[in-house]
């Protein structure tokens, strides 16, 4: 029984050949669709389980809340040093904690300066609590000396060849620390499914490192690294946290006296802990060390691969009941012959497992021969195993039965309830038999409504990455190169020279010196009032040269820029900080520019208002009396440094003579032969560190590479979509114009044009794409102005992006019919009232 099933069921594909291509194509694509994304789906929520012990491995992640002073949200997985000193102090629950901190080192080597990548100070072994795989050395007692260093296996062949790198040694020169370190050991490198970047782990002492501010120790506000821990087994985290609040209160002292209202970093900050296996789509997305993902995005990946499976097995149950009429009379036969209808049912299920298990081995190739260009597209390692706890094998399986069983139920139901006397009755037409074809009509509204929404989403998420690029931030982009490292001691030494110089190379137009730069990576915030109030405003607080405002191209709305001549603009005090000099700057004051912004913050009504007024701003130390009196002596336009995602940020800008990150080089004409000489002056003026330097253009192009991947992706999808959609109503097409022959053979005897003809079977299949318009507009609607909320400007959600994508659709649809349509419009009547 079953070998005659098989039989007839392969003889029914071969004698459709057009049916069966379509119906496994089709099906093929949609399964491999699935297959890729919901393959690209749990390898993002795979990030960091491949480390052992994962499950007791913690980050302890800062949340700030927005303020009514003008304090910002951010959601930051760093987090002071102070607090995770606190944790370990107060929960005999946390095993081990470890501070490490990407403040970044150079190596020297046999005299030549080298920069590694993902470098990182950790006050402990880390290792024993990110459990990283070690191919030399002992990760257990790797970062015991102080002066050890650990590194990746990339980084040691990069320094040391094929040698054992073990007991080598190499300079580590960061900041004031120019120390010998050694190699203690190696460690595998990290796989792409990991929220770590690390190339070398040195080991350090807080102390000494930070001494010339040792408030960065002490302080709740100050967060400059990554505090991990390591939970006893049969914590949970949860009651841990809701301790927090307890914890805070009695760790965490109050802001120093000022006169106002007594505040404590406890009221605006949160803290929780996050299973490293959570990082990567955890809602801390600030201070990444890679950049991370969010959860309820890649859930949406795995509802469109739904969604493009459901639409192959749609083509799938549309094809077989439209096609049922060609079986009417097997099926009428069969009954006549004894069959019953549960043995018809077994059939026709049968038969469409059968085609789905083709399709699904199909699907598996295709899918083996796309997913290398997917990891290349997505920088991803991902893999497709068939056996094992990962294995897919018996989902794969599973997923052809339950597509044959979706695709193939309603057919087998359809076709088994045929009256055999109603079908075999003289001059009863096969082609005439039972179906109004409104089902079919439904699914093919699904179909394009998921085709139409996906494209509408490509094209507002393509939008606004183009929008976020392309935006005027306040500065010019072109022609703008960041340099960095210039804070290091070696290179602060030579900087005016060297400033001078790159001023001198031809091409170069100004240079500049700041604390922030585009995607800087570091946050900085005061607070400002006016004189003779309490309340306060929180602003960005960052220091310049005059050279930055022609640098960057800001516009000078008000007043007057910085001066070197003009000794009140200058800022400057000694580092480690002096009370003494602290208490001068406080009794003497200074100048300060402020953005357009910061001015409104401030209660000014226009920036020309602002110039000659004092100000208070939260320049030093308590101990020295917290407000420097600062006279407003510009206001500039605003400038966004940051991604559009965060708000713009109102800004003080201050005057120092030292104590800068970055080198902002303005230049005209071929960067690169400028950037040479800039490199030149660098390693004549520096030569034991390396040059950084990178072009703003670039810099922002990457600030916005993860939205433009998931505009192409949803891009792709929709492509793959509306393809198989189109190869559903091809088939359709096909076999509603077979049924119809003999009616438009007699509308041809009765004068009916070619075009007429046409006209009727386009507009039967234009319909259902036009309500599929009216479905998928307001869902892309409703799930794009969410997405778009998380913006801080975004492109205006319009009409043009849904008409355009419905008028795509519904052209999509004609052309693919409308060929078919013409070629059965142009065929001799005669031949078509010859049919049967």
């Amino acid at each position: 029984m079953w070998r005659n099933y098989v039989t007839v069921g392969l003889r029914a594909l071969a004698k459709n050949k057009v049916y069966a291509f379509i119906n496994i194509f089709g099906l093929s694509l949609g399964i491999a669709a699935c297959l890729l994304i919901l393959t690209f789906v749990r390898y993002e929520f795979s990030y960091d389980s491949w480390m052992p012990g994962a499950g007791n491995a913690y980050q302890l992640q800062d949340f700030y809340k927005p303020t009514e002073q003008g304090g910002e949200e951010y959601k930051l997985q760093v987090t002071s040093y102070a607090s995770g000193l606190a944790l370990q102090k107060d929960f005999p629950q946390v095993e081990k904690r470890v501070y490490i901190t990407n403040q970044g080192f150079t190596f020297i080597l046999n005299g030549q300066a080298y920069s590694p990548e993902g470098t990182f100070f950790a006050d402990g072994n880390i290792f024993d609590i990110l459990q990283l795989p070690f191919v030399r050395g002992d990760a257990v007692h790797a970062l015991d000396d102080p002066r050890a260093l650990v590194l990746s296996e990339t980084e040691a062949k990069k320094y040391f060849g094929s040698q054992n790198p073990i007991g080598k040694t190499i300079t580590v020169l960061s900041s004031d620390l120019k120390e010998d370190y050694r190699v203690t050991g190696v460690f595998k490198d990290l796989p792409k499914n990991t929220h770590l970047r690390m190339g070398a782990v040195a080991r350090f002492n807080p102390q000494s490192y930070f001494g010339k501010i040792p408030t960065f120790l002490t302080s709740w506000n100050s967060q400059g690294g990554y505090v991990y821990v390591k939970l006893r087994p049969g914590t949970h985290a949860k009651q841990l946290m809701a301790q927090f609040p307890a914890w805070e209160k009695r760790n965490i002292p109050n802001d120093p006296a000022d006169g106002g209202p007594v505040t404590n970093p406890g009221d605006h900050q949160d803290w929780r802990l996050t299973n490293v296996r959570d990082v990567h789509l955890g809602e801390a997305q600030n201070a990444t060390q890679t950049a991370g993902s969010d959860k309820q995005t890649i859930l949406t990946f795995a509802v469109v691969a739904l969604m493009i499976l459901g639409m192959a097995c749609i083509n799938f149950t549309n094809l077989a009941t439209a096609r049922a009429s060609q079986r009417a009379r097997e099926v009428a036969l069969r009954k006549v012959l004894g069959a019953t209808r549960r043995q018809l049912i077994v059939q026709f299920v049968g038969e469409s497992i059968l085609v789905a298990g083709i399709a699904t081995l199909v699907a598996l190739a295709l899918a083996e021969l796309a997913l290398p260009l997917l990891n290349d597209f997505l920088d991803a390692e991902m893999q497709i195993r068939y056996l094992g706890s990962d294995g897919i094998l018996l989902p794969v399986v599973l997923l052809a039965i339950l597509v044959g069983l979706a695709g193939g139920v309603y057919p087998a139901l359809y076709l088994s309830r045929f009256q055999p006397a109603r079908v075999l009755k003289a001059n009863k037409s096969a082609a005439d038999a039972e179906g109004s074809g409104r089902l079919r009509n439904l699914l093919v509204v699904g179909q394009f409504a998921v085709s139409i929404g996906l494209i509408i989403c490509t094209a507002i998420v393509y939008s606004q990455t183009i929008y976020a690029r392309t935006m005027d931030a306040g500065y010019k982009r072109e022609g703008l190169i960041q340099v960095g490292g210039i804070n290091e001691p070696q290179a602060e030494a030579v900087m005016r020279t060297m400033v001078e110089e790159v001023r001198r190379v031809p091409g170069v137009t100004a240079a500049g010196r700041t604390t922030i730069a585009v995607a800087p990576g570091n946050n900085s915030m005061t607070s400002a009032r006016l004189p003779g109030q309490t309340e306060y405003v929180q602003l960005g607080v960052y220091g310049i040269d005059p050279g930055v405002k022609d640098a960057l191209g800001m516009r000078l709305l008000a007043g007057r820029n910085f001066s070197e001549a003009i000794a009140m603009d200058d800022s400057t005090t000694p580092s480690p900080t002096d009370i003494a000099a602290e208490k001068a700057l406080v009794a003497r004051g200074t100048n300060v520019v402020l953005s357009e912004m910061a001015a409104k913050r401030l209660g000014f009504a226009t920036p020309q208002a602002a110039i000659g007024k004092q100000v208070q701003i939260g320049f030093t130390v308590p101990e020295a009396g917290n407000w420097v009196p600062a006279t407003v002596v510009g206001v500039v336009s605003d400038v966004r440094y940051r991604s559009v995602r965060q708000p713009l940020q109102p800004i003080v800008y201050f005057y120092q003579t030292r104590g800068y990150y970055t080198l902002l080089v303005r230049h005209v004409g071929d960067a690169k032969p400028i950037r040479d000489r800039i490199e030149a002056i660098w390693k004549r003026l520096v030569p034991e560190l390396p040059f950084e330097a990178r072009s703003v253009t670039e810099v922002v192009h990457n600030l916005y590479n993860r939205d433009e991947t998931r505009a192409q992706l949803f891009g792709m999808f929709a492509i793959l979509a509306a393809v198989i959609g189109c190869l559903g109503l091809f088939g359709l097409a096909a076999f509603t114009a077979e049924r119809r022959t003999k009616e438009i053979g007699i509308r041809k005897v009765l004068g009916a044009r070619t075009r007429d003809i046409v006209r009727l079977l386009v507009w039967q299949f234009s319909r259902p794409v036009l309500i599929a318009n009216l479905i998928a507009w307001p869902v892309a609607w409703w799930v794009m102005r969410d997405w778009l909320n998380q913006f801080d400007i975004r492109v205006d959600l319009t009409p043009v992006p849904f008409v355009l994508s419905g008028t795509l659709a519904l052209a999509i649809a004609i052309a693919t019919i409308g060929a078919h349509a013409f070629r059965v419009a142009r065929t001799n009547p005669v031949h078509a009232l010859r049919y049967e």
